[in-house]
């Protein structure tokens, strides 16, 4: 048996209580959990069981394409 790695880019966001995660390229793909930790244990676990899902229902694994990146802006304030 072959194993493929694949590199999913992942979006956490932060709220009041949790992080939520969710992956661009697996539309349904998410996760919350109570640490970043959490999270991104929990995504990587869903990730594995989505793409499982997609497997044997006989669709096509899609191939990663989405980045990130981070910008910086400028806010004038009074």
């Amino acid at each position: 048996m072959n194993q493929a790695y694949l590199n999913y880019t992942i979006i956490l966001e932060k709220t009041s209580s949790s992080y939520g995660a969710y992956v661009p390229d697996l539309p349904g793909c998410v996760a919350v959990g109570n640490s970043k930790e959490e999270a991104l244990q929990l995504i990587q676990e869903a990730i594995v069981f989505h793409l499982e899902g997609m497997q044997d229902d006989g669709q096509l694994i899609p191939e990663p394409v989405s980045t990130s990146e981070t910008v910086r802006v400028s806010l004038k304030h009074d």
